[in-house]
């Protein structure tokens, strides 16, 4: 069965709260599905809890989520209380995306230690554990490796049940493998280099794309079906460099669902064909700047 074509936008900040909430209902009134702040701390960039509730207070239709929240930067029990409240404040339209962290600058800019990634990774899956026992409600305990938890119990609980769609960005294997098990949305990106210089271009273009698809599948087994799988647009059309601020490199996915190119038309089919081919339904546009170019797309296929 085909999903629905779902959309978002990561929408990173305003010079007012009129303008920031005006941000949020054009991207409800021309049909996008979901608003998303990232999760760094340097460079021009709302903190997305406060950014996320504005956003939801000025609209009535529209999700929220961040793309992603880095877990590095809160313990699990703080975020599950914040995502809750927020969720609950929202009517329901959190869309809790998480991921581990990565981005050298923000650590060395704060002074925190940037730890392999395997052991990042294994710190999020115990978060994600965290997240949802503390979300069932009642008393939860947790002992693992980087989490202690004694017998917590937190109000609200989330309105949505048994918790906020949980979304996780990935490129390498042990991080598609783990929003495999664990996600309810998997966005697919470029694996990230070691040292947190950013996207590894290697891991680039249409094969490696696909390839990602194959370890979800084959790590998801039954719960494949359930899965919604995703990807970020990070540029419309060609040729145009990449912002200082943003560290997602394009230079490399020309052939892949990040980089759309060609007329109205011709996006459109090719993000049908996508989907038959792969499953992708849910498009995150990752630059503002390409919101004009995008909007048509959202019109012509939001609800198809």
């Amino acid at each position: 069965m085909k999903r629905p074509f779902r959309f978002g936008a990561v929408i990173r900040d305003a010079d007012s709260a009129a303008a920031w909430a005006a941000k949020a209902r054009r991207l409800e009134d021309s049909g996008f599905d979901v608003l998303l702040v990232p999760d760094h701390l340097v460079g021009p960039r709302f903190a997305p809890i406060a950014a996320l509730t504005a956003a939801a207070c000025a609209t009535t239709r529209l999700r929220v989520g961040a793309m992603v929240f880095a877990n590095d930067f809160r313990h699990p029990a703080v975020l599950a209380k914040e995502a809750a409240t927020l969720d609950l404040l929202s009517d329901g339209r959190l869309e809790l995306g998480l991921g581990t962290g990565w981005m050298a600058r923000d650590y060395e800019s704060a002074g925190l230690p940037l730890d392999p990634p395997g052991v990042r990774v294994a710190r999020l899956a115990e978060a994600i554990h965290v997240l949802k026992g503390l979300w069932r409600g009642g008393p939860f305990s947790f002992d693992g490796e980087h989490y202690t938890v004694r017998g917590l119990e937190q109000r609200p609980l989330p309105l949505q049940r048994p918790h906020p769609p949980l979304v996780l960005g990935g490129g390498g294997p042990r991080m598609l493998r783990l929003a495999a098990r664990e996600a309810d949305v998997v966005n697919l990106t470029m694996r990230v280099r070691a040292d947190g210089s950013g996207p590894d271009t290697a891991d680039g273009g249409p094969e490696a794309f696909r390839r990602k698809v194959d370890i979800v599948r084959e790590e998801a087994g039954s719960r494949f079906d359930s899965i919604e799988l995703g990807t970020s647009v990070l540029r419309m059309g060609l040729g145009r460099e990449p912002e200082a601020w943003s560290a997602a490199n394009p230079s490399a996915q020309a052939g892949t669902p990040q980089v759309l190119a060609g007329e109205l038309a011709a996006v459109c089919d090719a993000l049908h064909r996508w989907r038959d081919d792969l499953g992708l339904s849910y498009y995150v546009l990752h630059n503002e700047v390409d919101l004009d170019a995008f909007t048509p797309v959202v019109n012509r296929l939001a609800g198809d």
